[in-house]
């Protein structure tokens, strides 16, 4: 990673942009992430190539980084992700709210999901088991 710069280009009061480049003098990626006075949330990213470890510069050390400067005290990473247990990203429940006119469909897909709320519930207990902090026990 030659650079990747939070940009001065913020979109609106708590709208951040960063942007990177990989290997090359031309931009190859670029994130956006939104916070309030406590929090970040990311990261709407892409890139125009690929780069050993830059979805994870791009998309977690730098909103780490960012939340360190910047004295928030919590980094939400988006929903799921295995990949983000080791790096230190507890599992969190996360909401999604939509309306479902097709009375049919939409009774299909809350029995689904009242099925589904007790399987993430016990993935997200294993899932902790692999975070790497020590035991505070």
């Amino acid at each position: 990673m030659n650079a990747l710069l939070g940009s001065a280009e913020c979109v609106g009061k708590y709208g951040n942009g960063f942007r990177g480049q990989y290997d090359s003098q031309k931009w190859s990626c670029g994130l956006i992430c939104f916070n309030s006075e406590t929090h970040l949330y990311g990261r709407y990213w892409g890139c125009l190539e690929e780069g050993d470890a830059l979805h994870f510069e791009a998309c977690y050390y730098q909103g780490i980084e960012y939340c360190i400067k910047h004295g928030l005290q919590n980094f939400d990473a988006g929903a799921q992700g295995e990949h983000k247990i080791p790096r230190g990203f507890e599992p969190v429940e996360t909401f999604s709210n939509h309306e479902i006119a097709h009375p049919g469909f939409r009774d299909a897909i809350e029995n689904f999901t009242l099925q589904e709320a007790e399987q993430n519930r016990l993935y997200m207990i294993e899932a902790a088991k692999s975070l790497p902090f020590k035991n505070k026990e």
